[in-house]
């Protein structure tokens, strides 16, 4: 398969569609030395991307978030990604958009006289965690934690803070997993290296608190789904301990969509009914 570099097709930036191995940035651009670059994850099913809106909706807060307005409206951002769909020919797609701060004026840490910038690609994606999703991903336990919130912006879908994924998902695959599960500053349960996490016990399903993590717009639609089928939802703290005491677990994500979990650390789960069903309807609702 080529590289993402190497392909045919087309990019939207900055306001035009421009040849996939053509939409190059220059090396001095702000984002690649400082991590000035916010992004969302979005999949397109049967030609329409679901919670589109929400996404750029998103996206432009998390720029706000990092002192970097977009000069693009949820409007514009919602029409370039139906421009690079169109462009490439696709109804069933994983769709990114990515701002940054460019190169400009400013090399150093301060960069308010640099331009920011916008881009949008999308190609064909299949399962993030592959058979995984049938038959429940087996997930590391990571060294890194998550950061307090005084530390970093928690709410945005910021570049920077997927350093310390990056780092525990190689150590995952080291040791054969396809995911690391992270704690939070404090201790608790916190997240993957990038999607939500959700626990059952009982018939009842528990997930943190998001206020350490990102409120994922999949952990929310999953959420609705679940009040709305009758099954009770306690978002709160969750001790490490809790660990062994719950029989299923899944992840949810824009690229995960509704995974579930066999496996964390030394902790094993059934991949059970209440999962498959949440997993099913989920797959009914984007579709829809």
């Amino acid at each position: 398969m080529a590289g993402y570099d190497d392909r045919d097709g087309f990019i939207w930036m900055d306001g035009k569609l421009v040849e996939w191995r053509g939409a190059n940035v220059h090396i001095l651009t702000h984002a690649l030395h400082y991590a000035s670059a916010v992004f969302e994850g979005e999949r397109c099913y049967n030609g329409k991307i679901f919670k589109s809106t929400e996404h750029s909706e998103r996206l432009r807060k998390s720029g706000e978030l990092l002192d970097m307005p977009l000069p693009f409206s949820v409007e514009e951002i919602n029409a370039a990604k139906e421009a690079v769909l169109k462009a490439n020919n696709l109804t069933d797609a994983y769709v990114r958009a990515i701002a940054w701060r460019g190169a400009g004026e400013d090399m150093g840490v301060a960069s308010k006289r640099n331009p920011i910038r916008l881009a949008v690609a999308c190609w064909s994606w299949g399962n993030y965690y592959g058979d995984a999703k049938f038959k429940g991903a087996k997930l590391d336990i990571a060294k890194w934690k998550r950061p307090s919130p005084e530390t970093i912006p928690h709410a945005a879908k910021a570049a920077g803070l997927y350093m310390i994924c990056t780092m525990s998902k190689h150590a995952a695959e080291a040791k054969g997993c396809s995911d690391a599960m992270m704690f939070d500053y404090r201790g608790y349960v916190a997240e993957a290296t990038g999607a939500n996490i959700f626990f059952v016990k009982d018939g009842e399903v528990h997930t943190p608190i998001p206020d350490a993590i990102l409120n994922g717009i999949t952990r929310q639609t999953v959420i609705g789904m679940l009040k709305d089928m009758q099954i009770k939802v306690h978002e709160r703290r969750i001790e490490a301990s809790e660990l062994e005491g719950f029989q299923q677990c899944f992840l949810t994500g824009t690229a995960a969509e509704v995974t579930p979990v066999g496996q964390i650390g030394d902790y094993n789960f059934e991949v059970g009914d209440l999962t498959k069903r949440v997993a099913t309807e989920y797959e009914k609702l984007v579709r829809a």
